[in-house]
């Protein structure tokens, strides 16, 4: 059923501008409405509807980012029909308003990394180890705790990794379930250099922060956390596929003008 899934992504992608509906979807998969929810739901984590929603929001950074077509504007071209939907859904998912986002971008300033929160025992702790699947990160690597399968708005809890290490620790979460996730980006160059020497880079075909660089994910199935307890896990960062949501929150290395980051590489 993957593959029927990959048609159906593949079709988000190429058409989110225009209004496409359950059927649609389920159509270009060659399934049944009902089934292609569930099949849908069991490879992806989230609805076809939730991953439609996060290829717009991803796509309208990219506008911000590069282009000077207005909030407005942009709004119309991801497929959404009112300015003021799009605006409460982009300032939900990324953390920051349209308007801010673009600002910060091309600035290339959205503040500080984030400040990991201090243990609290009457909430509940989660560690473990970041594992390279043959790739290198560019730059910091992200760990976020989040409500959803999207990593999308705040993290109940954050941990910022550095080149000392890939151990993180994530405090003071509440009592729930829990979705962990691992963001970073490595550069065309590293990805294709690991993929010739036959360490088997990822597809290749997931959402990707720029034509220099590749996102990188991390992710595991959904953690009960309880308070006072301790949960420990292992994540494999690796290269973004096709089945993969894009990340929404901003971070710096995702986030600036991919112009400048071209030039800063060459």
């Amino acid at each position: 059923m993957q593959s029927a899934v990959q048609r159906a992504i593949e079709t988000m992608w190429k058409h989110y501008g225009e209004p496409i509906s359950l059927s649609d979807l389920a159509d270009s998969a060659i399934l049944s409405r009902f089934y292609f929810s569930r099949v849908f739901r069991q490879v992806t984590g989230t609805s076809p509807g939730r991953f439609l929603s996060a290829i717009r929001l991803h796509q309208a950074k990219g506008l911000l980012r590069e282009s000077e077509l207005s909030v407005t504007e942009i709004s119309y071209q991801v497929g959404y029909n009112s300015p003021g939907t799009f605006t409460t859904r982009f300032t939900r998912s990324v953390g920051m308003s349209p308007t801010r986002y673009r600002d910060c971008a091309r600035l290339e300033d959205f503040g500080p990394a984030p400040e990991p929160p201090a243990p609290d025992p009457r909430r509940g702790t989660v560690v473990g180890t970041v594992r390279l699947a043959d790739v290198v990160p560019l730059g910091r690597v992200y760990v976020g705790a989040f409500g959803g399968p999207i990593p999308e708005g705040l993290p109940a809890s954050c941990d910022v990794l550095g080149s000392e290490g890939l151990r993180f620790q994530l405090n003071a979460i509440p009592d729930g379930t829990w979705y962990i996730r691992v963001a970073s980006v490595a550069s065309v160059a590293s990805v294709a250099s690991v993929a010739g020497a036959g360490a088997g880079a990822g597809a290749g075909a997931g959402p990707r922060p720029g034509a220099d660089r590749r996102m990188l994910v991390g992710t595991c199935p959904a953690v009960a956390v309880q308070s006072g307890r301790v949960v420990e896990l292992d994540i494999t960062l690796r290269e973004a596929e096709v089945f993969d949501l894009p990340v929404l929150f901003a971070l710096p290395e995702l986030d600036g003008r991919e112009d400048r980051r071209v030039m800063a590489a060459a």
